[in-house]
């Protein structure tokens, strides 16, 4: 495919380096103020965060870190960790010069080190994968802009590749029903639960909506699910300015008075388990939707490292590297994989099952 010795950045959000909160804080501090995730002004911002938002929320946080916490670490940390030696057997099997970093816009292991490691390796060509399958500024845009910072400190630019988004792959979306169909039951109502963002991004130009709207309808029509077995919402929110809505602990605090008693919730939006997810979906909006009614629920787990996950971000670096291949060479004969297209609806984003 290409004679090039190709590095890879897995790029996630990040995670603190412990559950204390002094690491909360120093990892929040860095996350806050990236205008990419707060956009206030900085003279106002800045001295709320640091007298009040952060000595308040880094002890709650840290209790909640300290619920998921694992003896090799933080979920986020050890499952990205897998998805790299995942890889590596990937290319391995495949006989490509490909190696391998993460690289988190916040916390470590840092985007600069990612770069610094590669280029050390005298790698020839990098490619930046988010794992973020839907685009949002606040997050794919911050990857951006790390990577970006990061190759400020190279006086030795390699030519480089940025996989943008993947809401529509289709390996993406075949593990995502295959992991529904093994765990979904007949009798239970599946809720796509994707992180938030301001309306107010939205209202400027980011189309996250859009793609979380295209996953989810392509996951319900695979599953054959009709639109009264599944519904899609946001969470994750915080702050008073409104956010993209429906909100996920809202309607799972009002579904069984809907007639909603059994659910199943994913979080396509997330590559892997998280604080998001193994605290506040699987234990906090479970709390919700009990107390109010509800009488079986469960988390359907991130794709994290599965097998087809690893297939699927394999087979999105080998895309991007044939497209490499074409931009080089006369050859029509790559093959690149499809995604699916699924016509979206105008009612999904307010749609509450």
């Amino acid at each position: 495919m290409t004679n090039l010795k190709i590095g890879v950045i897995l790029a996630n959000l990040g995670t603190p380096d412990s559950p204390s909160p002094k690491d909360i804080s120093r990892y929040l501090w860095q996350f806050l103020t990236d205008p990419r995730v707060v956009d206030l002004p900085r003279c106002k911002w800045y001295p709320l965060l640091k007298a009040i938002i952060l000595p308040l929320r880094s002890k709650r946080v840290a209790k909640n870190y300290r619920s998921i916490w694992t003896e090799q670490g933080s979920p986020l940390m050890v499952f990205t960790e897998q998805q790299k030696q995942g890889l590596i057997d990937f290319f391995r099997q495949q006989q490509l010069d490909v190696e391998i970093e993460i690289g988190m816009t916040y916390g470590n292991p840092s985007m600069p080190s990612a770069v610094q490691k590669l280029m050390d390796k005298k790698v020839e060509h990098i490619i930046v994968l988010p794992l973020y399958p839907q685009y949002s500024s606040s997050t794919t845009g911050a990857v951006f802009d790390s990577f970006a910072e990061a190759l400020k400190q190279q006086r030795g630019i390699v030519p480089f590749d940025f996989i943008h988004s993947y809401p529509l792959n289709q390996n993406y979306i075949s593990a995502l029903i295959d992991s529904c169909k093994a765990r979904l039951k007949a009798d239970e109502f599946l809720l796509f639960s994707f992180h938030g963002i301001p309306l107010r991004y939205e209202n400027t130009g980011d189309y996250y909506r859009t793609h979380c709207q295209q996953t989810a309808a392509a996951v319900a029509q695979g599953l054959g699910l009709n639109e009264k077995q599944w519904g899609l919402t946001f969470q994750s929110r915080f702050g008073k300015e409104e956010w993209l809505q429906p909100y996920t602990d809202e309607f799972l605090s009002n579904a069984a008075a809907q007639g909603i008693k059994k659910v199943a919730v994913i979080c396509p939006g997330f590559a892997v388990d998280c604080l998001e997810t193994l605290e506040e979906i699987a234990e906090e909006n479970k709390d919700y939707f009990i107390s109010n009614g509800g009488e079986s629920y469960q988390y359907i787990p991130a794709l994290n490292a599965s097998p087809a996950h690893i297939e699927t971000l394999g087979r999105l670096v080998i895309n991007q590297m044939a497209k490499m291949k074409c931009n080089n060479c006369s050859s029509p004969n790559i093959a690149i994989i499809p995604t699916i297209t699924v016509p979206t609806s105008n009612n999904l984003s307010s749609r509450c099952h």
